[in-house]
This record gives structure tokens, C-alpha cells and sequence, in this order.
């Protein structure tokens, strides 16, 4: 099932362009995993994201998406974009368990966490 014009909410799969990007940056349109709740993301207009890649390596920062989900691969938790969705013409496409939402979440918070 997709879904336009529907602002997306945390823990949806969508597919959006990540076009312009630089560098090591994923490009393209692509699957993302939404991780801002959906009354930030309505209101502003953005949404935090990271892609989602079938090129799976075994990187310590990836989250694999579960089995049932219609997107197959890996979210990679540490490229973590604030994108315009509307503009992206992002297309929500499932939704998945809070759990794999809490995993991303972790590891993108060891990143940013600071040392004590």
C-alpha cells in the first residue's frame, strides 16, 4: 500500500529522492525510515530520516528491516537527513515494530552522545 500526502509519522518506511547529495551520501530515490514523530513532521514540513539500502555489509550501524515489511535491506542509522518530504514527493510505504525504531535510535545516539 502507498500513501501520499499523508504526513508520515515515526517508524514508516517511505520512498522519497535523496537527490542533490555529495560525497559517501546515498542518492537516488530510495527507501527511508521516518524518525521524528508525525506532528513535528506535519507541522514543519520535514522529517528526520535515515536511507534504507539492499546492499547489506554488516556495519555495525546498520538495522535490518524485519522479514514482513515490503522493503527488503538495511537502515543505515548513521546518515541521518532532516529532508522536505512534500518536495521529495516522499510515498509512505509500511510501517515498522517500535523495536526496530529504539535500535536505530540507539545507535544514532552513540553517536551523538557526549563522552562524561
Amino acid at each position: 500500500m502507498v500513501r501520499s500526502e499523508v504526513s508520515p509519522d515515526r517508524g514508516d518506511i517511505v520512498w522519497l529522492s535523496f537527490d542533490p547529495q555529495t560525497g559517501h551520501e546515498q542518492k537516488g530515490r530510495r527507501p527511508a525510515i521516518v524518525l521524528s514523530p508525525k506532528e513535528y513532521n506535519q507541522k514543519v514540513g520535514l522529517a528526520l530520516m535515515c536511507p534504507v539500502t539492499n546492499r547489506i555489509k554488516g556495519y555495525p550501524f546498520e538495522v535490518r528491516l524485519p522479514d514482513r515489511c515490503e522493503v527488503f535491506g538495511v537502515v543505515l542509522s548513521d546518515q541521518v537527513k532532516s529532508l522536505d518530504w512534500k518536495a521529495r514527493n516522499a510515498k509512505i510505504v509500511c510501517n515498522v515494530p517500535d523495536e526496530i525504531v529504539v535500535d536505530v535510535l540507539g545507535k544514532l545516539r552513540i553517536l551523538l552522545t557526549h563522552p562524561e
